[in-house]
C-alpha cells in the first residue's frame, strides 16, 4: 500500500519513526537496528514508518534499506531534501514517500518537487509548523500536511498552536500531527483536531520495547476518573495512568467541583456541565442538556465547541438492561459511561468497543471523595 492510502483509510494511526539521534534530546538508540524496529512497528499496527536519513539525526540511507527489507510498511524517507538527486536516492533505498520541509523551500521548489516525486512514483509529506506555512502547504496542493508542534529553529514544542493549525487543516488533506506525543492523551488530542495520524518519533526511540510503547500510545479505549474535587485525587487519577480526568461543573451535583484543578499537559481536562455551558479552558466538554430536572441521559463530547463524539450513559439514577448494546449502535467516538467499575468494564469494553470509559462514582469513598486504591484498580482494569 502506498502511504498516501495507508494514512487515508479510515480511522486514526501512527507513523512510527526510526532514528538514531536527535538535535535536541541527543542520542537516543545510537546502537538501534531498523530492522528489528521495523517489524515491531508492523505488529504493533503501525499504518507506516519513517526513517531518518540525514547523518544530523546519525542516519543514513542504509537504514532506510534495512527497514525495507524487513517491512512491508510504506517508508517514508525524512531528510532535508532540495533535489531531484536526493528524491532518486530515496527511491533507490526504498522509500515510498519523501519529506519536503517547507521552511527550507520557496513554493516554486517545493512545487517542482512534488512534481518529480510523482514522476518517480513517490508521495510527499509536506510539512508546516505555523499558519503561514499551512497555507502555502494548502496552495501548493499538497494531498499530505505534517503540522510540526516543534519549531525546528530553536526546538521548543508548541501543541496548542500544533491542534489549532491541525483543526484549521482542510478535511480533503490527510493531516499528520508530529512531534511532541508523549502519552495516550496527546495522540487523542491531535485526533480529535482532525489528524488523521500522528507521528512519533523521539518518545519511541527512548523506549525500551518501541513497538510496545507505539501500541500503548494508540491503544483505545482511554480511561476517564470523573467527579474530582480535591488535588490529591487528580494526583492520583494522574499517576495511576488515567487519560482523562473530568470536573463536573453543575452546582447540583454531590461532585461539584468550584473550578478545574490543575493537570500534567500528558492527560487532558474534561469540563462537565448540565444545562448551561460556561467559558473554560478545559481540552474537552462533555455537555449535558437538562432533563426534569436532571442531566440528561447522554452527553455530547465538545472541542472547540465542535461534537466530537458521544457519551453514552445511563438515565438518571437508573439502570437500562440494554445499554451497552445501544451504546454499540451509536455511531463515531463513544464514551462509555453508567455503572462501570473494576468489576466489569473489561466486559463492558469488550462488547462495545468504545473510544474511552467513564467512571466517577466506583472510585470513591463518598461522593467527589476518592479511594485511591479503587482508583488504581479502575484504571488497571479499563486498560
Amino acid at each position: 500500500m502506498r502511504f498516501n492510502d495507508a494514512l487515508a483509510a479510515p480511522g486514526f494511526g501512527a507513523v512510527a519513526e526510526f532514528k538514531r539521534r536527535s538535535p535536541s534530546a541527543g542520542d537516543l538508540r545510537p546502537d538501534g537496528d531498523p530492522a528489528t524496529v521495523a517489524r515491531a512497528y508492523a505488529t504493533a499496527g503501525a499504518r507506516a514508518m519513517s526513517v531518518l536519513v540525514d547523518e544530523r539525526f546519525a542516519g543514513s540511507f542504509d537504514d532506510l534499506r534495512a527497514a525495507r527489507a524487513a517491512t512491508s510498511l510504506p517508508l517514508l524517507a525524512k531528510g532535508f531534501f532540495s533535489k531531484r538527486a536526493h528524491l532518486e536516492a530515496s527511491l533507490e533505498a526504498g522509500a515510498d514517500a519523501v519529506l519536503l520541509l517547507l521552511r527550507d523551500l520557496d513554493d516554486a521548489t517545493c512545487r517542482k518537487l512534488i512534481g518529480e516525486a510523482t514522476e518517480l512514483g513517490l508521495d510527499t509529506l509536506v510539512e508546516a509548523h505555523d499558519t503561514t506555512e499551512l497555507q502555502r502547504a494548502m496552495s501548493l496542493d499538497a494531498p499530505v500536511i505534517g503540522i510540526n508542534a516543534r519549531n525546528l529553529a530553536d526546538f521548543s514544542i508548541d501543541r496548542r498552536t500544533q491542534l489549532e493549525l491541525v483543526a484549521r487543516a482542510p478535511r480533503d488533506r490527510v493531516v499528520i500531527a508530529e512531534s511532541g506525543i508523549d502519552t495516550r492523551a496527546q495522540a487523542a488530542a491531535a485526533e480529535l483536531s482532525g489528524a488523521n495520524a500522528v507521528l512519533i518519533g523521539s518518545t519511541l526511540m527512548r523506549a525500551p520495547e518501541p513497538g510496545a510503547k507505539l501500541a500503548e500510545l494508540v491503544a483505545r479505549p482511554l480511561v476517564k476518573v470523573c467527579g474530582l474535587t480535591r488535588q490529591e485525587d487528580v494526583d492520583a487519577a494522574v499517576e495511576a495512568g488515567a487519560d482523562l480526568v473530568g470536573f463536573i461543573l453543575a452546582d447540583e451535583s454531590p461532585r461539584s467541583a468550584e473550578a478545574l484543578l490543575d493537570a500534567p499537559p500528558t492527560v487532558l481536562r474534561v469540563a462537565v456541565f448540565v444545562g448551561e455551558q460556561a467559558e473554560t479552558d478545559a481540552d474537552l466538554v462533555q455537555f449535558y442538556a437538562r432533563q426534569d430536572g436532571h442531566r440528561s441521559r447522554d452527553a455530547a463530547l465538545l472541542q472547540r465547541d465542535e461534537r466530537v463524539g458521544s457519551v453514552v450513559d445511563l438515565p438518571w439514577q437508573q439502570s437500562d438492561p440494554a445499554h451497552l448494546e445501544r451504546a454499540r449502535a451509536t455511531p463515531g467516538r463513544v464514551m462509555l459511561a453508567g455503572g462501570l467499575g473494576p468489576e466489569n468494564v473489561r466486559a463492558a469494553i469488550d462488547a462495545v468497543r468504545p473510544w474511552a470509559v467513564d467512571s466517577a462514582r466506583s472510585t470513591e469513598v463518598s461522593p467527589g471523595v476518592k479511594d485511591h486504591d479503587a482508583l488504581r484498580a479502575w484504571v488497571a482494569a479499563a486498560r
